[in-house]
């Protein structure tokens, strides 16, 4: 079977260090593919774009506090694209502000998830993630555009 590819646009090295522990202890073994500004996550679905679609990830982790394209501008331009808008956006975020979990709703976030501050929780909170948006979820094939 298959591997799920995650894309995670993350700029904190030690989320991203937490996230990779967090999945792997789930033993299920996900790709995890890193980002670490909106412009490396957008440069990144084009070049899959480019090489005629067949390896877009199942779900994006987006963070909306990065450098040089934030996660709002990224998920606006996700949503808007034809292909790319079949891809669950999750905002994955420090913030929790209700003017910003609303505003990201609005841009088409499919969820947003505040980062958990203990490893035990964010354990939980990935499993949940693989459970619904792996597991259970019906996603539309992204190359029937």
């Amino acid at each position: 079977m298959k591997k799920a590819l995650i894309l995670v646009a993350e700029d904190d090295v030690d989320d991203r260090f937490l996230l990779q522990t967090a999945f792997d202890e789930g033993g299920d073994h996900e790709l995890l593919h890193f980002v670490e500004n909106g412009v490396e996550l957008i440069d990144y679905l084009n070049a899959i774009s480019d090489e005629g679609g067949n390896s877009y990830p199942e779900i994006i982790l987006l963070d909306l506090n990065m450098p040089k394209k934030n996660g709002k501008e990224v998920l606006l331009e996700i949503k808007q694209h034809p292909v790319y808008k079949k891809i669950p956006v999750i905002v994955y975020t420090t913030t929790k502000n209700e003017v910003e979990v609303r505003k990201c709703y609005e841009l088409g976030a499919n969820t947003y998830i505040v980062k958990p501050i203990t490893f035990e929780a964010l354990r939980k909170v990935v499993e949940s993630i693989k459970s619904y948006w792996l597991a259970t979820a019906s996603i539309p094939a992204l190359h029937d555009s």
